[in-house]
């Protein structure tokens, strides 16, 4: 439930009785601190191979159906390697885990209710928050974006949308309280984009503990320093270029990172609305958004 959405990534490790471990995060943005930080901050393998290789979008193959597969591989300027790709984009994700070795990362927007019972006793799982109005924003930037969803509507007509459940992976709160609920098992780390935007060297310290990685102030300043915005809306491995290629979205990936953009979008009415709504929501928990100040 970050960025534009709910979702969360896994990496699985093997153990000697071949005990799954795996990392669940948000965001791309939170994709790429989780890898690097499990990976020793590999930056040249991290540069070299885009994140859309290095996770499975486990429920990304419900977007590509057999006609739309069809039709991109009929462009003629697809070569055979850019048909692979296809495939492999259009794949059942569960195959496509089964076939990559240790340690496996797997992003997915599915929510707690919906994964396996037992994902917490074998699993580590990062789960991160935003407030619902940036999510909408960024989410409706994103149906624009990708050809598969293509939203021609304007905001407030996506707004109506979103607040009505009638979006792809709502409903948002009852996907956002089931990790709350969870948020004190010892496996489970919930994290507010906010808090990654206002103190993100805290947040990869935190990150870091929690993955049982340590690293010192130096190597924390320069992963901080990749993951700065500016940096990293420029660095193509994270922007799926890969998949403008293949015509399945228009550029660019990266949007603005900002929290509190929302502010940008809502006139009186929606911000009134939103208010109600999130209050109406939240009147039964004690979760409540950090500020974007």
């Amino acid at each position: 439930m970050s960025s534009l959405n709910f979702p969360f990534e896994f990496r699985s490790d093997e153990k000697e009785n071949k005990k799954l471990r795996k990392y669940f995060i948000g965001t791309t943005w939170t994709q790429e601190l989780v890898w690097l930080l499990v990976n020793d901050l590999d930056y040249v393998k991290a540069a070299a191979e885009p994140l859309t290789s290095r996770y499975t979008f486990i429920e990304f193959p419900m977007f590509m159906n057999k006609d739309s597969v069809s039709e991109l591989k009929s462009v003629s300027k697809h070569n055979e390697e850019w048909k692979k790709l296809i495939d492999y984009f259009s794949k059942p994700g569960s195959e496509v885990i089964a076939e990559k070795p240790s340690p496996r990362f797997i992003k997915t927007h599915v929510p707690m209710s919906l994964l396996p019972p037992h994902l917490l006793d074998i699993a580590k799982v990062v789960y991160v928050a935003r407030d619902p109005r940036d999510v909408a924003v960024s989410f409706f930037h994103h149906n624009r974006l990708f050809k598969m969803t293509h939203f021609v509507g304007d905001f407030k007509t996506y707004w109506h949308f979103f607040v009505r459940n009638m979006v792809l992976w709502t409903p948002f709160f009852d996907h956002l309280k089931e990790a709350w609920d969870l948020r004190n098992h010892p496996n489970l780390l919930f994290l507010f984009y906010e808090d990654l935007s206002k103190d993100l060297p805290r947040i990869v310290r935190l990150v870091a503990d929690f993955l049982g990685k340590e690293y010192n102030d130096e190597q924390i300043a320069d992963l901080c320093s990749h993951l700065h915005f500016e940096n990293f809306k420029n660095n193509p491995s994270v922007n799926m270029d890969e998949l403008k290629e293949l015509d399945l979205y228009r550029p660019n990936f990266i949007r603005k990172g900002k929290a509190g953009g929302w502010r940008e979008y809502f006139d009186d009415e929606m911000t009134q609305e939103a208010e109600r709504w999130i209050m109406d929501n939240l009147k039964d928990t004690d979760l409540r958004f950090p500020s974007a100040q």
